[in-house]
């Protein structure tokens, strides 16, 4: 386990982080079920996910160690592309795959969580998780994520069908939502 005063929870940028993300990301795609994708992502996409983030304000939570190392990082974005959806967002933490099972997760989640809340527009946070991470999901669920379902078979990868688990939590923000009409 990680003791606190070993890691420092960072606000990630382009410059210092890049291509540590696309490490991580990368790293993920080819030997994980974390992400249903095939193709590595270039230093280009990674590029184009900031300015997605920063566009839409979405935050991106680094977990360094104390030379500064990334070890992993949490963000969130649109859960779908409609009016209606604005106050649910889904997120996404990756860990270095030297780092996972560690502690890592659950700070960069807890810090997530915190971030939603001061952010006050953020209802539901949704977590899409492999039906097969056991450990994602114990974790999210330990934070007071609900399973809201399951979709069977809806990924391929690796010779075999994928079943996408869906965890979420809801919060007491907005205290005035409003529609958008």
């Amino acid at each position: 386990m990680y003791r606190s005063e070993n890691i420092q929870l960072i606000e990630c940028n382009e410059a210092e982080h890049a291509q540590a993300i696309l490490d991580i990301f990368n790293e993920a795609i080819l030997n994980s079920t974390a992400l249903y994708d095939y193709k590595l992502r270039s230093l280009e996409q990674i590029q184009t996910w900031f300015a997605s983030k920063r566009e839409h304000g979405f935050p991106v939570i680094g977990a360094a160690d104390i030379e500064g190392k990334l070890l992993g990082f949490a963000s969130w974005g649109s859960f779908r592309a409609f009016p209606a959806y604005k106050y649910t967002v889904e997120h996404s933490i990756y860990i270095h795959h030297e780092e996972r099972g560690r502690g890592l997760g659950k700070l960069l989640l807890q810090a997530l969580i915190e971030r939603a809340k001061q952010h006050g527009q953020v209802h539901v946070l949704i977590g899409c998780i492999d039906a097969n991470n056991q450990a994602s999901i114990a974790l999210h669920q330990r934070l007071g994520f609900e399973h809201s379902g399951t979709f069977p078979q809806v990924g391929f990868k690796f010779g075999r069908w994928l079943d996408a688990a869906f965890y979420q939590l809801t919060l007491p923000t907005p205290l005035n939502p409003k529609d958008d009409i």
